[in-house]
This record gives C-alpha cells, sequence and structure tokens, in this order.
C-alpha cells in the first residue's frame, strides 16, 4: 500500500499560501517579460508542464523547477537571505542556551557487534 504524503495531502495553510502565491508571482514575473511558458521551460532545462505546475502552485513541483525560475527571471538574488543562520534569531538564541554544533542525539558509536 502507498504510503500518505501528509505534505502533499494536507499541508500547513501557511505552506501552501505561500506555494501558491510563489506561483502566481512566477506567472507575473514571465508575462512582464513577454516570455511564453514553452520559452520559460526551455531556459531552465525542462518541459512546459513544470513550469504550468509551478505557476499553478503544486506541492508536487520540485524545488529547483520553482528556484530556477527564479533565475530565468533574474529573481534569484534574495534567495540566498532564506534561512540564514545569521538572521533566524529563535535558532541563535537557542544555540546561545544549549551550545550544540549538532541535531545528534545518539550516545556515540559502540563495538557491539
Amino acid at each position: 500500500m502507498p504510503r500518505k504524503n501528509l505534505l502533499l495531502d494536507a499541508p500547513p495553510y501557511e505552506v501552501e499560501q505561500a506555494i501558491k502565491r510563489l506561483g502566481k508571482n512566477l506567472r507575473t514575473a514571465r508575462l512582464r517579460r513577454n516570455m511564453t511558458i514553452e520559452q520559460a521551460a526551455e531556459k531552465i532545462g525542462t518541459g512546459p508542464r513544470a513550469v504550468m505546475d509551478a505557476e499553478k502552485g503544486k506541492l508536487a513541483t520540485g524545488m529547483a523547477v520553482y528556484t530556477a525560475l527564479l533565475w530565468a527571471y533574474d529573481l534569484l538574488r534574495p534567495f540566498h537571505e532564506l534561512a540564514d543562520p545569521q538572521t533566524d534569531s529563535e535558532g541563535l538564541a537557542l544555540d546561545r542556551l544549549a551550545g550544540r554544533e549538532r541535531a545528534r542525539t545518539g550516545k556515540g558509536l559502540d563495538n557491539d557487534f
């Protein structure tokens, strides 16, 4: 029996809305550049269906397609700021409290073979 993918079947509302908004923004960017779906697809090296799915905000569309479209429209510049560890105030505060460098919770390796 196939596993359910809760992120695709019942995503958090904020996630779904953010992807839909990104798709609409990408469509607007393409139209402003007077590009067809086929031209955008050719530029990023994919098929038209991937561009259409991204513009519809389909959650199953790969992040690479969204990122490549941002690149194609010269909108990739602010992308490097996403999840920047230096601007993650909550993460920085937690890091100062715990002093952890890794998320591992294990006790390490043992020689029990």
